[in-house]
């Protein structure tokens, strides 16, 4: 049996589950977060009662209150909310460990940044993710976490240490890869190690006819809170691979930090709109964010005077750099087929994907960890064939 053809299968499906609970999971999570921001005062005036909302959906009427601490008795049934958080990170990380870790020569080293070994660079990862939680929980639970201030500008520090340290340790890709699962660990432990045992802890008490103690409702509430400003950022990490402009820039971290910035705005934005706000600036703020890191991460234009190559010259920087993965069978090791079904083994299929081929070698995207050693003088040439307009001749 195919090893490789069978990691595609695995690649798939669990990439499918990864979607599926993701979407479940940042549902539920925006929702309850519009929900608390929504609340009106209960109109019976119930003192145990902290807001109520009632809403329309679906064709019919919904009445939601949510208790200050507590309700008077604790009712037969509780829906909870965690197995869609827990199963985004179980696919999450199965999936990180298939590519990242299990072909680590491949995603996540790349020996101009730091020549690593597989096993050293899977140990540093996993040393990321779990000091990643371990530090910012520190803090959370700290004189720190009683200022949110405070505590939003440590979280800011901490992911441009992580963001720095991950770009100048692993590939470009594999960083961008690296913050996300670093920040979807810790978003995800928020809800194992501290929203989901606080609410057993609630009900325990309520159980022994004790009234809760407060303390795990704010930290529920902090938590969820923290979760859904880093909701939007995660999702552009677990898109990044698909472009290499961003991962692929010499400043790299800077922009990982420019487009989470980016995306922390506009989830504000949406926060305030729930208040009742409307404030423009944000996404026109983040629209310039991401202007700003499209102009400057524009690719530089073929040298002047440069004459585009003969394609025979083409064919064979791409049937040497290119085609061991990018062939109907690939030679790589770990590659079962063409990725993304670009074949660059046939001179059609090396024209039909030029402009594609332009910009994996400008960003130096590809190949991956420059494992087919191309030259700074072979990229060059296959931008300047793609400039002249890819001819055949």
């Amino acid at each position: 049996m195919d090893l490789a053809y069978l990691a595609e299968w695995a690649n798939l499906l669990i990439r499918w589950l990864h979607l599926i609970t993701g979407i479940a999971w940042i549902g539920t999570s925006f929702y309850f977060i519009g929900l608390d921001n929504q609340l009106d005062p209960p109109r019976d005036g119930n003192p145990l009662v902290k807001g109520e909302q009632w809403s329309i959906h679906g064709g019919g009427f919904y009445h939601k209150q949510k208790y200050a601490n507590a309700p008077a008795s604790l009712p037969e049934k509780l829906h909870w909310f965690k197995w869609e958080a827990y199963w985004t990170w179980i696919s999450g990380f199965s999936l990180f460990m298939l590519i990242y870790w299990g072909q680590a020569n491949t995603y996540l080293v790349d020996p101009a940044v730091m020549d690593l070994s597989p096993g050293v660079a899977v140990a540093i990862s996993a040393a990321m993710l779990v000091a990643g939680w371990v530090v910012y929980d520190l803090a959370c639970r700290s004189k720190w976490g009683e200022n949110e201030a405070l505590l939003s500008a440590f979280g800011v520090g901490l992911l441009v240490v992580a963001a720095f340290a991950a770009c100048h340790i692993f590939s470009g890709r594999g960083a961008f890869l690296q913050i996300g699962a670093m920040t979807g660990t810790i978003m995800v432990a928020n809800v194992a190690m501290v929203i989901i045992p606080g609410q057993r802890k609630m009900v325990a008490a309520m159980q022994a006819g004790q009234v809760p103690d407060a303390k795990y409702g704010r930290w529920g509430k902090q938590r969820s809170v923290h979760n859904t400003y880093l909701t939007l950022p995660v999702l552009f990490l677990m898109i990044s691979p698909h472009y290499p402009m961003t991962w692929g820039a010499e400043w790299n971290w800077v922009v990982l930090l420019a487009i989470t910035l980016a995306g922390a705005l506009v989830r504000q934005f949406f926060v305030q709109r729930q208040f009742g706000r409307n404030p423009v600036a944000l996404p026109a703020a983040a629209a310039v964010v991401i202007g700003i890191m499209a102009f400057v991460l524009m690719p530089a234009r073929t040298p002047a005077g440069m004459a585009a190559p003969a394609f025979a010259e083409v064919q064979a920087i791409t049937a040497a750099r290119c085609a061991t993965c990018h062939a109907a069978r690939p030679t790589q090791e770990g590659f079962a087929e063409a990725p993304k079904g670009v074949r660059l083994d046939e001179p059609g299929q090396i024209r039909r994907w030029a402009q594609s081929i332009r910009q994996q070698v400008a960003t130096e995207a590809m190949p991956p960890g420059n494992l087919t050693e191309i030259t700074a003088e072979e990229r060059a040439s296959l931008i300047a064939w793609v400039a002249a307009g890819a001819p055949r001749e």
